[in-house]
């Protein structure tokens, strides 16, 4: 029997904002129009007679077999339920569907005290967690180099960012486990812990069980909530056996309460990245406070990309579904393969890395000081925004993701779009361009 968190317990996690909301009225009345026998005057829903579309047929590659096709079509009752406003949480088709697939990824169930909101892609629900979650002001941890977008959403609040160093190997358990052992007395702790453990996107690393299990350990031992945001969890193509996802290894501790783990899906790098659909998953008290933001913000997530998703996966089921997101990590393997080649080739010596296992990003640090006893390994800012863009190269610069803004010689190079080619052309630029980095600086 899984023992859940009682819901008393999210009180002190939830934001001032979010206690404030009230329920919607009228979306907060839905559920019961499907008692038989109501007659419901209560929702002012235009009549799907209106409607102009009556059927919509979609052509997909065979996740098995990409050269054969297989066309699905949406009409009747299906369609009409994508045309038709719809439950703020999702569509019960396609939520039914996600309940489905975390039970066979993450081993988690249905009825464990935890639920699922679709979201317009993964970033509408994180932002609704933090607006549920923070205050003005509140210190939050984030993992550092930290995914840019949701830096503007801990800004906005002037929040204290505090940043827990990471590795190759995910975020450095020990320095987390500092910053919290030496936390003043007369500040409040932080409630949250924002992470990307599988391919983070900027640095590439994917965090060990170890570490995994570290952090967990933390966040018991310190009363925080895990944002674990794994938009490239399904792009994993490491040589070792999957770690399990934080969702997964709270369920996994020996006499432990689950809920202090709200994860964050994103069909966006595996199915559409336009058709936005993602899906926040956690504590039923948390998931409230996010669906009723979405109440008053957008109402639902579009049911009409809503019923296209579930259509296709469907139609695939779980094992085809399965099959598809190898097909896709394989992908990115080789992209992966080609761009590290391309960096040996031109930047040895001029850079280091460590190789991703997961997702579509390169960090690498230009070796752009000679004394390697000095502190100041230099600045990609002025190299990579105005030197290589002049060369005709375009990357990102490490500091924007770094919430100090502290100069770095990290850069983040994406390699999802690039041919060969391109690659080949793109890092020989980027040569061309520290070298001449190096050359100024030792006649400076």
């Amino acid at each position: 029997m899984v023992k859940s968190l009682p819901p008393e317990f999210y009180t002190a996690y939830l934001s001032d904002v979010a206690k404030e909301r009230k329920p919607s009225p009228i979306r907060g009345l839905y559920p019961l129009e499907a008692k038989p026998g109501v007659i419901s005057l209560l929702a002012g829903k235009p009549n799907a007679t209106t409607f102009p579309l009556t059927s919509i047929k979609l052509t997909s590659r065979s996740p098995t077999d990409p050269s054969q096709e297989t066309e699905t079509e949406m009409s009747g009752k299906a369609l009409a339920e994508g045309l038709q406003y719809g439950p703020t949480a999702g569509l019960p088709s396609l939520v039914e569907w996600v309940y489905g697939l975390q039970e066979r990824q993450h081993g988690r169930k249905k009825g464990e005290g935890w639920r699922v909101s679709i979201g317009a892609g993964s970033q509408d629900v994180i932002y609704k967690a933090v607006m549920a979650m923070v205050n003005v002001g509140d210190p939050v941890l984030v993992e550092s180099p930290v995914y840019a977008g949701v830096l503007p959403m801990f800004q906005a609040l002037h929040c204290d960012l505090i940043e827990v160093e990471t590795d190759a190997h995910g975020i450095r358990s020990s320095a987390l486990r500092q910053i919290l052992e030496n936390w003043p007395a007369s500040k409040p702790k932080p409630k949250v812990l924002y992470t990307v453990p599988y391919g983070c996107n900027p640095t590439g690393m994917t965090a060990t069980r170890d570490r995994r299990q570290e952090v967990f350990e933390l966040a018991r031992e310190h009363d925080f909530i895990i944002l674990e945001d794994d938009p490239y969890y399904y792009l994993y193509y490491g040589t070792a056996p999957r770690y399990p996802s934080y969702f997964a290894l709270e369920l996994q501790q020996p006499n432990a309460e689950v809920g202090r783990v709200l994860r964050f899906d994103s069909l966006s790098k595996i199915l559409s990245s336009g058709i936005r659909i993602g899906f926040a998953c956690g504590p039923e008290p948390l998931m409230t406070a996010i669906d009723m933001h979405t109440a008053v913000a957008n109402l639902q997530t579009s049911s009409l990309t809503q019923t296209i998703t579930h259509a296709l996966l469907d139609t695939w089921g779980y094992d085809g579904f399965k099959t598809h997101t190898e097909t896709v990590s394989a992908f990115y393997r080789e992209k992966r393969d080609v761009f590290e080649s391309a960096l040996k080739r031109h930047l040895s010596g001029l850079a280091e890395w460590s190789t991703p296992e997961a997702g579509m990003f390169f960090w690498f640090k230009l070796l752009l000081t000679e004394d390697a006893a000095s502190s100041d390994d230099g600045d990609s800012e002025s190299i990579i925004r105005t030197k290589a863009y002049e060369r005709g190269v375009l990357a990102l610069p490490g500091t924007v993701f770094l919430p100090s803004g502290r100069k770095t010689a990290y850069v983040r190079a994406a390699f999802s779009l690039l041919t060969e080619e391109d690659v080949e052309e793109a890092v020989k630029r980027l040569r061309e361009t520290v070298l001449e980095a190096k050359q100024s600086a030792g006649s400076s």
